[in-house]
């Protein structure tokens, strides 16, 4: 059995939960940046792109280094939308080969979509239940939004 998921020590300062026992003084410390979109995002998915990392750059949550963590939440969304988009079109439930009438094969594909997409967003607190767990901060005459409170180093 895995323990609890590891914490960053910025999201740990920002709920307030910060103790010198309890934070990573080796932690990586991504530059904060908007980074050019893979290849592989097309339609959708790149406008989705385009979108949220706008906001998590704003909130200082963006760098080089979650590009494929949001370049699979942009995949997700992209099946989802195609997935919503035939399944308005086809109805909820389609007749098979055999005749028979079944669920829409859209439905499944959606569903699973919308599960991948709620395991990303709450990676990256865009969900309200992991916004309730940070505390925002005001951003400093510097632009820092992590320096508003000095972390100790034990």
């Amino acid at each position: 059995m895995a323990g609890r998921k590891k914490i960053p020590s910025k999201l740990k300062v920002l709920r307030g939960t910060d103790q010198p026992c309890r934070m990573n003084p080796d932690e990586p410390e991504p530059d904060l940046c908007i980074p050019q979109p893979p290849k592989l995002l097309k339609g959708h998915a790149l406008e989705e792109w385009n979108r949220i990392t706008i906001i998590l750059d704003r909130l200082g949550l963006m760098s080089e280094m979650d590009t494929m963590a949001l370049a699979a939440y942009c995949q997700s969304y992209e099946r989802w939308m195609e997935a919503e988009e035939k399944f308005d079109q086809d109805g909820v439930t389609y007749e098979n080969v055999q005749g028979n009438i079944t669920a829409n094969p859209a439905c499944t594909i959606s569903n699973q979509a919308l599960n991948l997409m709620h395991k990303f967003l709450t990676e990256f607190g865009m969900t309200p239940s992991s916004r309730t767990k940070v505390s925002g901060k005001k951003k400093d005459d510097k632009g820092n939004v992590w320096s508003s409170k000095k972390v100790k180093r034990g």
